[in-house]
């Protein structure tokens, strides 16, 4: 079966061009192809490069954020968005290999990461409940309210991410990693 078309920037429409000139902006330069397909609906890429960057400038940092979207795109089996943040999280965040598999198994070395690795998951795979066990352990290891919304936040955005691709068939334009293995 066929997915959503790519969206190629000289042929956009205006609205479609407007948006994909903001992504390649968000993105240094590059349109990854999980854009160019969310162009099919400018308000769709709008609305993601909105809450993306919004959870960006938040507490959590890029090394926890990078941890959280391996777990979630491992979870949710998606082959897109594992093969995007192992790139980002080896390339940009120069993340060792055995870090990168840890947290797609929801595991860090460091106690308060490892507890919102778990708050995480609990999260994904409950699709949105939490036991009140699963808030006092991040608490308990230090994770602030602020940071237990940024949490829900992020599985939230990477779900997003993770349904997107998967549903819209999205071309990977990573090398590619496959939920389950390792790079392939």
């Amino acid at each position: 079966m066929t997915g959503l078309s790519a969206i190629d920037p000289a042929t956009a429409d205006p609205d479609a061009a407007q948006v994909l000139a903001r992504a390649r902006k968000a993105f240094g330069g590059t349109i990854p192809n999980l854009t160019r397909v969310m162009a099919n609906s400018p308000a769709t890429l709008h609305g993601y490069l909105d809450l993306a960057g919004a959870l960006d400038g938040g507490l959590l940092d890029a090394h926890v954020r990078e941890r959280i979207a391996l777990l979630v795109a491992e979870q949710n089996n998606c082959a897109y968005c594992l093969s995007a943040h192992t790139f980002i999280a080896a390339q940009s965040l120069q993340m060792d290999p055995d870090d990168i598999a840890a947290a797609r198994e929801g595991r860090s070395s460091d106690p308060r990461t490892n507890a919102i690795l778990e708050l995480a998951s609990a999260l994904n795979l409950g699709r949105g409940a939490l036991d009140e066990q699963a808030l006092d352990a991040a608490r308990a290891a230090g994770v602030s309210d602020a940071e237990i919304a940024e949490v829900v936040g992020h599985v939230a955005a990477n779900a997003f991410t993770n349904y997107f691709a998967k549903a819209a068939r999205v071309p990977i334009d990573f090398p590619r990693v496959s939920p389950g293995g390792r790079a392939s």
